[in-house]
């Protein structure tokens, strides 16, 4: 069997959101592993008509620290992550776990900011006050991660996975437990954005990538025509297959 895999999924998502992915990386011969984050067990339907409330005080610091301890079982684990699975991807990297990263369309650590009235609206939810989980509507979804997806994929999409989501999660980024240490020595890390995303505009992903020092290797590829759904939209397998090439590349 080949490396390790460990997915990392973003907020609104389960681990099942990678089931392709483990499937298209298992016929390669890697060995492929994507935990959910915790609050997410049960029917979609059902948690989002009830969230759980184990969300109300799940933070960043956690799911780091879910991802820490099982990177760790392996000594040859390589790390993909999408949204804030990317920033948890780009955090292991920084603390020298990992034989190399892929962050999708990463969150952007602390002090890496936006201000595209698109990536503002789309993140609005997370600034509310209080500890309550966000329940996600199917237009708000829509607009934050499948813009371009017909009325009846979108739907389609969102019924079969769409969660309600840790506000404080969501406000990770912008305070010490975003942090990343942008000059450590790491493993390479190739950061992919989607040419239409709007939760996390291009433009972003690129102040994220310059960010980094001349320590370790740092890529950005950009992806026409994809939105922040670009693991799960139509083509995502073209998406698969620019991490594979960087894997074989660079591993």
């Amino acid at each position: 069997m080949g490396a390790k895999v460990l997915f990392v999924h973003g907020m609104f998502l389960t681990g099942r959101s990678w089931d392709r992915w483990c499937e298209h990386f298992g016929r390669q011969g890697f060995d492929c592993v994507a935990p959910s984050w915790p609050g997410r067990d049960g029917e979609r339907s059902k948690l989002r008509a009830e969230p759980s409330p184990e969300l109300a005080n799940l933070t960043l610091t956690d799911v780091i620290a879910q991802f820490e301890a099982e990177a760790k079982k392996s000594d040859d684990v390589i790390l993909i992550g999408h949204s804030m699975g990317g920033l948890v991807v780009q955090s292991l990297l920084a603390r020298g776990i990992g034989k190399l990263g892929i962050a999708i369309d990463s969150a952007p650590p602390y002090g890496v900011k936006s201000f595209a009235i698109s990536h503002l609206r789309a993140n609005a939810p997370v600034l509310w006050p209080g500890h309550s989980a966000i329940v996600p509507t199917l237009a708000s979804w829509k607009y934050a991660f499948w813009h371009t997806g017909s009325d009846e994929e979108v739907t389609r999409a969102f019924e079969a996975e769409v969660v309600p989501e840790s506000r404080l999660v969501g406000r990770g980024p912008l305070g010490d437990e975003g942090r990343v240490d942008f000059d450590a020595s790491r493993a390479p890390l190739l950061m992919i954005a989607g040419e239409l995303d709007k939760i996390i505009p291009s433009s972003l992903n690129r102040r994220n990538a310059e960010r980094y020092g001349p320590s370790a290797p740092t890529e950005l590829i950009e992806m026409p025509g994809r939105t922040h759904y670009l693991c799960g939209q139509p083509g995502w397998e073209d998406v698969a297959e620019t991490c594979l090439r960087f894997i074989e590349k660079s591993a």
